[in-house]
């Protein structure tokens, strides 16, 4: 495949959409082409060729076959896709894709563990903000797009310690609340993911308005990153990770064990089917 210049100043999104024109026209198809040998409406295709949509990882992955792009799309999809995050958490990225041990604490149910319906509804329910169009769609594409990282190899190491009250607070639609249920219970059996329950009866707790996150880069080093409401904290000072990671280990403490954890989340399937 032929190497495609990039324009100076250009954003990450605008050469995705000139390198999706740029594939396409190489091939000598027309967008009515691409529409039938693929599964994407023509109007579809041409909003992401314009940079008005930003797309799915799986779309990338569909069209990087059907070109023989290698992974042209995709790297230039990820490149992209950091540009849907507020500054402060893009640092956060960059270190999470390398990390070989995540340890996070979220009193909701965390990014990396939700499906592509819950995210909808919780981006766009009647508690969100007003948004450009379009808003949205790009949102739940990037939040998705992060969960890769949970199989790229090596696998990182997971542990996840959610909150009782993330899995007490369904969403508006039922089954869409079931299957990001079914979502957890499955991802608490997946080789390189621990997922404990943090019950209700732990009491106060100091994380109890923050998602706390904590890394570890093959090397040994280590950062933290403290999110709440409207913004996030990027911390690498070693005596404040340390501090976290023994304020993470009393959270450990109070939490359900693993086991434990996932019998509780069955229980709470079962009530919600009944």
């Amino acid at each position: 495949m032929a190497e495609i210049p990039g324009v100076e100043g250009e954003s990450g999104r605008d050469t995705l959409a000139r390198t999706l024109r740029y594939l396409r026209e190489k091939s000598g198809i027309t967008l009515g082409k691409l529409a039938e040998d693929t599964t994407y409406d023509k109007s579809y295709l041409s909003r992401l060729e314009s940079g008005q949509r930003f797309s799915k990882l799986a779309v990338m992955e569909e069209l990087d076959r059907y070109y023989g792009a290698g992974d042209l799309l995709v790297s230039r999809w990820r490149a992209a896709r950091r540009e849907v995050f507020k500054d402060e958490f893009k640092g956060f990225m960059d270190l999470e894709e390398t990390a070989r041990v995540m340890w996070k604490y979220t009193p909701s149910v965390p990014g990396l563990l939700q499906t592509e319906g819950f995210a909808q509804e919780v981006l766009s329910g009647p508690q969100a903000t007003r948004e450009p169009e379009g808003w949205v769609e790009e949102q739940v594409a990037a939040r998705l797009g992060r969960q890769q990282l949970l199989n790229q190899e090596p696998r990182p190491y997971v542990r996840v310690i959610i909150d009782e009250y993330a899995l007490r607070r369904p969403v508006a639609c039922a089954e869409v609340w079931g299957d990001q249920l079914r979502h957890i219970e499955a991802a608490a059996q997946w080789p390189n993911i621990v997922i404990q329950v943090l019950p209700f009866r732990a009491g106060f707790h100091h994380h109890m308005r923050e998602s706390l996150t904590l890394l570890w880069q093959e090397d040994g080093s280590g950062v933290v990153y403290v999110e709440g409401n409207s913004n996030g904290v990027l911390i690498e000072d070693n005596d404040s990770v340390l501090n976290y990671r023994l304020s993470y280990d009393r959270l450990r403490d109070l939490a359900l064990s693993p086991s434990d954890s996932l019998a509780f989340i069955r229980d709470v399937i079962e009530e919600h089917r009944a």
